[in-house]
């Protein structure tokens, strides 16, 4: 077991009809004025959007709004909210959505609030000293980003996808009722379903130590969201099983299941940032075409962990060597994948890739990770080359 450090302040009411209360938990943050920052049309052709600007007139909360986030949020959309909040005298930012909003939210909370470029955040020039308070109605259970400390947003200059880490942007609230996933289309589901056992595993998958309490949570965890996103598959509109993967994305991003662990992975992750910056996929389906080659690339260097994973959360027997066992472990998550039509390799997600394109890919994750990324397995841009070209 490892020293660590767990923080997670965010004020999670879950469950049916929670939206209704968006009104007090602002009010109650004592702001002035709010930005309500959301994506596409769904939220308003559902009726959320009214019924959340209801609740804040009934608070007598101001509010002003900007939607259009997109998937690998935007850094212009984020300077546009930068602009506005300052213009408005906004003090407080209320997500609804998903990951991307989220993620965009804080980006906007950084840039109104500190006295430099918000992109200098994200290429680590600099360091946020403050962030505008967000609060959250969450509508796509995936990202973990209603309870993270982490945002990502992407620059369409160089198409570049990069994240940030700080205590200060987790959101003070977080609503989060399941009925509000069953709109969703089932492809975003299952890469919602796809992030939040990535989110997992990238925690799990370490050569630094264990804790065996954390351990049983995330493999938990991981067997959960296996079977309803099963389950989700043949009925979308199962309140149960939405209700059990919302709260395990949350779970799953809060450094929860990487207590006493030794230190986060999150190889596949980077190396997915890349892959969607350079040609915008979406990210659990990114996650899930890289995932297979990372393993096989890795597993050798943390081989306790894996045989661990195949016998603890796909109940593979102990039959054969701790590498066999270890390797059916990492075809059965495969398999899984193939289950819900997500990609085990980027031709499947509809990428011709190049060599030259592979080349840049492996560079940028270099340089953004300082030639060194990895935990169950130290990777240099070598070893990422080799990846994305067993993804291929």
């Amino acid at each position: 077991m490892n020293n660590f450090t767990f923080y997670a302040p965010t004020r999670i009411v879950f469950g049916k009809g929670t939206e209704a209360q968006v009104g007090e938990l602002v009010a109650g943050c004592k702001c002035k004025k709010v930005l309500i920052h959301y994506g596409s049309g769904s939220v308003k052709k559902t009726g959320l959007l009214d019924r959340i600007k209801k609740s804040l007139d009934d608070s007598n909360v101001s509010y002003t709004e900007l939607g259009g986030v997109v998937p690998n949020p935007r850094l212009s959309l984020v300077r546009e909210g930068i602009a506005l909040c300052k213009k408005e005298g906004v003090d407080f930012i209320l997500a609804v959505g998903g990951g991307s909003v989220i993620d965009s939210s804080k980006a906007i909370g950084y840039g109104v609030t500190n006295d430099f470029d918000v992109w200098d955040i994200y290429e680590k020039k600099n360091q946020p000293t403050a962030c505008l308070p967000i609060g959250v109605v969450l509508t796509i259970a995936a990202a973990g980003s209603e309870m993270s400390s982490s945002a990502v947003i992407t620059n369409e200059d160089g198409w570049k996808k990069r994240g940030s880490h700080s205590d200060l942007c987790r959101p003070k609230f977080a609503i989060m009722n399941p009925e509000l996933t069953m709109t969703l289309p089932a492809y975003q589901t299952r890469c919602g379903c796809t992030d939040i056992l990535m989110h997992t595993m990238e925690r799990y998958f370490t050569s630094n130590g264990n804790m065996l309490l954390t351990d049983s949570i995330a493999e938990a965890l991981m067997r959960t969201v296996i079977e309803k996103t099963l389950v989700l598959e043949k009925n979308p509109n199962d309140y149960d099983a939405r209700a059990e993967v919302m709260w395990a994305g949350s779970l799953s991003h809060n450094d929860l299941t990487g207590c006493g662990n030794g230190g986060n992975d999150f190889a596949t992750h980077r190396l997915e940032h890349e892959l969607g910056g350079m040609f915008d996929v979406a990210h659990g389906a990114g996650l899930a075409a890289l995932w297979g080659s990372w393993a096989r690339y890795v597993y050798k260097d943390c081989l306790p962990r894996f045989k661990k994973f195949a016998i603890n959360v796909w109940k593979i027997e102990e039959k054969g060597s701790d590498e066999e066992i270890a390797m059916k472990g990492i075809e059965a998550m495969e398999d899984f994948y193939r289950k819900i039509s997500m990609p085990t390799n980027m031709r499947e997600l509809g990428l011709d890739v190049t060599d030259e394109q592979i080349a840049e890919l492996a560079k940028k994750c270099a340089i953004t990770s300082g030639n060194k990324l990895g935990s169950a397995k130290v990777l240099h841009e070598e070893d990422m080359r080799k990846i994305y070209e067993m993804a291929r």
